[in-house]
């Protein structure tokens, strides 16, 4: 199994695409209502295994990320990430992970301390027969701080809103991603260019959904 450490930086990165903002803005407790979820399922919205559905295990804190804002997120990054070195952390349903596969990484590493979760992830993976994803169960900022330098080309966050994990996983995928890359954040606020600074990320999009933020950022060189 290669390892975080051993991904290396691509020489250019995509551009996400300048697509409008939504007028209104995925991880870990109940459901949101209103958000199109389908009961203990969600389903892949693009790429080779569109309409492919992922089971969601009745576990406090999952909160998969819905459609819309999948659809969204995918619109900004350009829809296509084929050779894009990915990490999904605190990866939960692992349909961010999924959908980045989906659409031509060509790996994606997702981690996860649940050991049930671990466990659907890696059915997941098997079913769909999603060579590029690699499952791992562990810390999930850790895991980012073992990476090498710069070798990312996207990472996908969405911590527990109840612990206070959203500054260490920025800083620790800040230094992974590669200058030009993208961190795909949700956090229960916005977080704003002056907060991100030490972090060398800036705030390329933003939208909010019921309670959650959801920020695309972009690693500055």
């Amino acid at each position: 199994m290669r390892t975080l450490s051993g991904m290396r930086p691509r020489s250019t990165m995509a551009k996400a695409k300048t697509a409008p903002r939504p007028s209104a803005t995925h991880s870990s407790g109940a459901k949101p209502s209103g958000l199109g979820y389908a009961a203990h399922e969600i389903r892949i919205i693009g790429g080779v295994w569109k309409r492919s559905k992922l089971k969601v295990l009745d576990k406090p804190g999952l909160r998969p990320t819905p459609d819309r804002v999948r659809e969204t997120l995918f619109n900004w990054l350009g829809q296509d990430l084929t050779g894009w070195l990915c990490v999904d952390a605190f990866a939960g349903t692992g349909v961010l992970g999924f959908e980045a596969a989906s659409r031509g990484a060509k790996q994606v590493l997702m981690m996860e301390q649940d050991a049930e979760l671990v466990a659907q992830l890696t059915d997941s993976k098997i079913r769909l027969k999603a060579t590029a994803v690699q499952v791992q169960r562990g810390d999930a900022v850790q895991g980012l701080q073992r990476a090498a330098v710069g070798s990312l080309d996207l990472v996908f966050l969405d911590p527990p809103f109840e612990g206070e994990l959203c500054a260490p996983a920025l800083q620790a995928a800040a230094q992974a991603v590669a200058p030009g890359g993208w961190v795909y954040l949700e956090a229960p606020v916005l977080w704003r260019d002056e907060q991100l600074l030490a972090c060398y990320l800036t705030v390329e999009r933003h939208l909010k959904a019921g309670a959650v933020h959801a920020h695309l950022l972009k690693k500055r060189a």
